[in-house]
């Protein structure tokens, strides 16, 4: 049976710099939620339970490596997850975080405040 996420992933293309063994190396995401991402395009070695450093802009957070995927020579995709909670580290608010506790459900009157907050 398929592992249920618990965070929505929301597509976002992000430069970010991924600094492993003290060496920085450049790369991006192809997905993010509000406590992890799926990054792209680098071109270092990792592997399941590396911790890592992203920074993007001056925000820098610790992350866990929780699976690796070679694409190709010397190219990986990793799905990370924050080790600390960070403060919008992204640089977008996710609905699930504003709805914590309330197991998920969202009801409609819930989705409308959130949207319309998200205009102003």
């Amino acid at each position: 049976m398929a592992e249920q996420r618990k965070n929505k992933r929301t597509k976002m293309v992000l430069p970010v710099k991924v600094l492993i063994a003290g060496v920085t190396h450049l790369a991006h995401t192809f997905d993010v939620t509000s406590v992890g991402a799926r990054l792209g395009g680098l071109r270092a070695e990792l592997k399941k339970g590396d911790t890592i450093l992203l920074q993007r802009g001056a925000k820098k957070a610790h992350f866990q490596v929780m699976w690796v995927q070679e694409l190709g020579p010397k190219e990986i995709q990793a799905g990370l997850q924050a080790i600390e909670q960070t403060n919008n580290f992204w640089g977008i608010d996710f609905p699930e975080q504003e709805n914590e506790g309330k197991n998920g459900a969202n009801s409609a009157k819930d989705l409308a405040a959130i949207f319309a907050a998200a205009k102003k």
